[in-house]
């Protein structure tokens, strides 16, 4: 059991070597920290903190330095988390000003959350399954191709090119935008995905010209669509991790591939558990499962359309949590203002 003031020796081995990257000696606690007791008392304390395994010494008569265990216990006994910078709040605030659309404004939330951090941002994408297609529209470019774009009622756009055997005109694409907006407009994204399987994977009743550019557009719309019901994540500030690459006892290629692939990160995120707060973090060896055992994630929770997705940080156990899970907080926070307000000018 770790007393009141071991947490406090705790609290302030962690914040001297996040902000030094040296091990942390009891002389160095004494002269920047007021807890009136003798560097030898430190020392005691220090014992009992390495007996629990939550600092350890990186070379024989140096200070310690927090283990992953260390990092958890400071992290829930934070008694505040450190506030913003008006600076700070005003960079999120520019950075997610004049955001067209949901792609946009996940785009720059992580670009707001990575400059604000210097971590790696993550923000994962609403689930769509739900969302309803209000619009389809086409236009034609010539040479056969054909810009497909989708619009959902949570916002949602996508646009891509269908490849149709003949050029169009405004009366076909007319007519081929009617017959594609029957097929899925109205109907929730899961539906219309299995609206357009059921056209596909029937045999054509007829084969004119338009039925034939008709088919390639719905594969496109289908594409799209399924795409929507995927969980996926944005991302931003990859190249921080090689910029702190000596905080990671071995080599960043399993973080490289986590961010990558997504999967792992996507599991990870979504099987933390949050506080009261909706804050989670998951650290060190916490990790192992997933193959980050050197690395802390952070998450909070937004709000978009009725439902919650997560937004977070990944980087080295060395972090200014205090900083980052308020950074992270606020962020969302903003991000659900501003998903809400979208919502309720529509």
């Amino acid at each position: 059991m770790v007393s009141e003031r071991g947490l406090q020796v705790l609290r302030a081995i962690v914040q001297d070597y996040v902000e030094t990257h040296e091990p942390v000696g009891s002389k160095a606690i004494v002269d920047r920290h007021s807890f009136g007791v003798s560097a030898a008392t430190i020392r005691n304390d220090m014992a009992l903190l390495e007996d629990e395994e939550l600092i350890t010494a990186p070379h024989t008569s140096s200070g310690r330095i927090p283990t992953d265990k260390g990092y958890r216990v400071f992290v829930d006994h934070l008694a505040e988390l450190r506030p913003l910078s008006p600076a700070q709040r005003s960079a999120i605030a520019s950075f997610l000003e004049g955001s067209n659309d949901l792609d946009d404004v996940l785009a720059r939330t992580v670009r707001a959350l990575t400059q604000v951090t210097g971590q790696v941002a993550l923000v994962q994408y609403p689930s769509f399954a739900r969302a309803n297609v209000t619009h389809v529209e086409l236009v034609a470019l010539g040479m056969g191709k054909v810009l497909v774009i989708l619009v959902t009622d949570t916002g949602r756009v996508s646009q891509r090119i269908a490849f149709v055997p003949d050029d169009l005109d405004e009366t076909d694409v007319a007519q081929l935008r009617a017959q594609a907006s029957v097929v899925v407009t109205g109907f929730s994204v899961r539906e219309g995905v299995r609206r357009v399987e059921d056209i596909l994977g029937a045999e054509p009743s007829t084969s004119t010209r338009l039925d034939n550019a008709l088919r390639p557009i719905l594969r496109v719309v289908g594409e799209e669509l399924d795409e929507f019901r995927q969980d996926r994540l944005v991302l931003a500030g990859a190249a921080n991790l090689a910029r702190r690459e000596s905080d990671f006892r071995g080599s960043i290629s399993p973080l490289l591939e986590a961010i990558e692939e997504q999967v792992t990160l996507l599991r990870l995120m979504t099987e933390m558990v949050a506080d009261g707060n909706g804050l989670a973090a998951s650290i060190g060896r916490e990790n192992e499962p997933f193959g980050l055992p050197e690395a802390s994630v952070l998450a909070s929770t937004y709000d978009t359309t009725g439902s919650q997705s997560r937004i977070g940080l990944l980087g080295p156990m060395r972090m200014d949590y205090s900083t980052n899970l308020a950074a992270v907080r606020a962020v969302a926070h903003y991000l659900s203002q501003l998903l809400d307000e979208d919502e309720n000018h529509k």
